[in-house]
């Protein structure tokens, strides 16, 4: 049964309590164990780069980097992670559009916009309530993801239960989510906090690598609430990317010296990455 609009406004209430119940799941092996299972059982969810950030020379061996002030030229063998969430959109017989983002709108965040709502895929939005969006076309769908992008937000796709939990649709493996995140006020910035039994059904995208040069000052740029696994940090006199990173490339675009940088080192990366979410879920 779809959720009524009172229960979406208790979410938000109480969406500040976020990382105090993320907490719980380290401290408490009951309560792990029930979060998994109620939230979190059966996903699959993958970062995508920004295609801005990403460049490759497609053969799996030679990777050819790039950074953000450089402009991407079009190539045979260009990998960009929207191709995935556009090979979705273009699969789907179900497409549906959120009126709002609901993490921006309970943190009523001043950075992006909080009409750019989630996209969802499969016959399961079917349940979703009229009132929180609407199905769409896939032209209008591309056309919203392409605002996400111009805004600056980040893709995240998957399998997500949490959504069908709080909008109260079935069934998960009928539901494709395709988030579009800032990283001021995404859910998923409990990552740390979360038990990493649960953490890691959040990954990046296969084949990314993100790195630091030579060329960093240590400023720290990188580091001033970024990054949203908090993945980055200063050590021994420049920043340090830990194996925590889920590759969407914010740090790329922050770094002043152009000195992280982003390469997608897999030939077949987003034939993988299409591949493992067609096991879980079905949108057509």
């Amino acid at each position: 049964m779809s959720r009524p609009l009172w229960f979406v406004d208790i979410l938000k209430k109480n969406f500040k309590n976020r990382f105090q119940i993320a907490d719980l799941t380290r401290k408490s092996n009951f309560f792990r164990k029930l979060i998994d299972s109620l939230l979190f059982e059966g996903d699959d969810i993958i970062y995508l780069p920004k295609d801005s950030v990403v460049k490759s020379n497609g053969n799996g061996h030679h990777p050819i980097k790039i950074d953000i002030h450089e402009p991407i030229q079009p190539e045979e063998n260009l990998v960009l992670p929207t191709q995935v969430v556009k090979h979705f959109i273009n699969q789907a017989n179900y497409l549906w559009i959120m009126n709002s983002c609901i993490c921006r709108d309970s943190n009523q965040c001043k950075h992006y916009p909080i009409e750019l709502g989630c996209i969802f895929l499969g016959k399961a939005v079917e349940g979703i309530n009229p009132q929180l969006g609407r199905r769409v076309t896939r032209e209008e769908a591309l056309q919203h993801l392409q605002r996400c992008r111009e805004a600056g937000l980040v893709q995240m796709v998957g399998r997500n239960k949490i959504d069908t939990v709080w909008m109260g649709v079935q069934p998960g493996d009928h539901l494709l989510t395709i988030c579009n995140c800032c990283s001021c006020c995404c859910l998923y910035r409990v990552l740390p906090n979360l038990h990493t039994t649960i953490s890691k059904k959040i990954s990046r995208m296969p084949g990314v690598e993100v790195y630091v040069t030579d060329s960093c000052v240590v400023c720290g740029a990188c580091t001033q609430g970024v990054c949203f696994a908090n993945a980055i940090h200063l050590e021994n006199g420049r920043a340090v990317i830990s194996d925590d990173c889920r590759g969407c490339g914010l740090c790329v675009e922050v770094c002043p010296e152009h000195a992280i940088k982003l390469e997608v080192n897999a030939q077949d990366s987003l034939q993988k990455t299409i591949e493992r979410l067609n096991r879980i879920v079905d949108v057509t």
